[in-house]
């Protein structure tokens, strides 16, 4: 195949958002997905399952993929939930934090001003794939399914890549992006090392019915075995859109040992457990689905970048879910790097970009922001779970803290602008 310009191996939310967003700069792109291309029926059996696992959008993030497209799809599936306060407490001890607002405060306003969507990710997924077919990118777009990548060879600066796919088909680029996850073969291939952190924590996820409506609040308990977030769901049948505002995603850290313990208990003892430690925040679970655990790591790679090669997403950093911020670092990230290769496609007149100067003017930009939420959301989590944070000056420290911030309403609405990424 022809020496594409750039070659993205991963084709998730942040693979398939950056193809867009460089196709539709008129930037020929090839993208490659391992997994096999769905047809539409395919689609809607997936669609038409509640996802425990959902993703809190920035309006950053919202921003970006309006752009391409697919948030306009996604607002008329009607398939995400939007919230318009974030509410943060801790149960043993004083001090609440309550970011936005109900729309009280601004008359002229008959709604809440939106901090941010949760979207679930196939219903992210779907709409992108359905940009990714549309005729405006058809010229400038190859879409590969299928496929795995079993080899990569650096050519020289001046030719780029060639990357083997297990059907034994070549395709040179000038600049290959690995889009592809934590587990990253770009990043393995190119013998860039990593930084990682465990935080011997599991996160037990699923979704729950409450009793009490979520009111479009996203809340997080500070708990001292972990943080448990319960973030709004969208309501997908007829019964719960005839009463709406009731199903929740979880996500509850615990440590290891103990969140795989209860991971085999019977449901129903996993929601009575949930409620409890809630606080009954939104009274008693009357359903529970999708129960599954993952392990919590945080990891970053020790570059960005190489000759004709650069990270994005979770290939280049990973952080804890503490704060929901993963997918929308992700989203700066390509915001950073489409912007770098758009300038060098327009400074030399559409014949290349992604030079080293370039790539590094991305590392830059992103991996010091990158570093600093890594290791923020790794301070909070030590500041309120283990055994140090539940030592009496740390607890008073820590309270004391919460309720002082909580009192200053400027330095509150800063922490809300941060946390849109806007």
């Amino acid at each position: 195949m022809k020496n594409n310009h750039t070659l993205i191996i991963g084709s998730g939310i942040v693979g398939a958002t950056l193809a867009l967003k460089l196709a539709q700069a008129k930037m020929p792109v090839t993208l490659i997905d391992a997994r096999p291309a769905r047809d539409d029926s395919e689609w809607q059996q997936v669609l038409g399952k509640r996802d425990a696992r959902v993703y809190a959008l920035s309006l950053a993030s919202i921003n970006l993929l309006k752009d391409v497209g697919a948030w306009q799809k996604i607002a008329a599936s009607e398939r995400k939930a939007d919230y318009s306060q974030m509410q943060v407490w801790q149960l043993n001890g004083m001090g609440e934090l309550l970011f936005g607002d109900s729309g009280d405060n601004h008359p002229n306003n008959h709604l809440p001003q939106m901090l941010g969507s949760m979207v679930e990710p196939a219903v992210i997924e779907h709409a992108l794939w359905q940009c990714l077919y549309e005729d405006d990118v058809s010229d400038y777009l190859t879409i590969i399914a299928g496929q795995k990548v079993t080899n990569m060879d650096w050519l020289g600066a001046e030719q780029g890549y060639r990357v083997t796919l297990d059907n034994h088909t070549a395709i040179d680029a000038m600049l290959l992006v690995g889009a592809d996850g934590r587990g990253s073969f770009v990043r393995q291939q190119a013998a860039i090392g990593l930084d990682t952190l465990d935080y011997n924590q599991t996160a037990i996820c699923c979704a729950i019915h409450t009793e009490k409506p979520h009111q479009a609040t996203a809340r997080q308990a500070m708990l001292p075995t972990g943080t448990l977030a319960l973030l709004p769901l969208a309501d997908i049948t007829d019964a719960d859109k005839a009463n709406p505002q009731h199903w929740q995603s979880i996500v509850w850290t615990l440590p290891r040992n103990q969140a795989l313990a209860l991971i085999e208990e019977d449901a129903r003892v996993i929601a009575d457990k949930l409620a409890a430690a809630s606080n009954y925040e939104l009274g008693a679970i009357t359903q529970i689905e999708s129960i599954a655990s993952f392990p919590l790591t945080a990891q970053q790679a020790k570059s960005y970048v190489a000759d004709n090669l650069v990270l994005i997403g979770d290939a280049a950093h990973g952080v804890h879910p503490l704060a929901g911020q993963g997918l929308n670092l992700g989203m700066l990230d390509i915001q950073a790097l489409s912007e770098q290769l758009a300038h060098d496609f327009e400074r030399s007149g559409g014949t290349s970009w992604g030079s080293n100067q370039t790539l590094r003017s991305y590392e830059r930009l992103r991996r010091p922001h990158n570093s600093l939420m890594m290791h923020s959301f790794s301070a909070l989590n030590w500041l309120f779970a283990g055994s140090l944070a539940q030592m009496r000056p740390i607890q008073q420290i820590r309270s004391e803290g919460m309720y002082r911030v909580g009192k200053i309403k400027p330095l509150m609405r800063l922490f809300a602008k941060q946390a849109s990424g806007v």
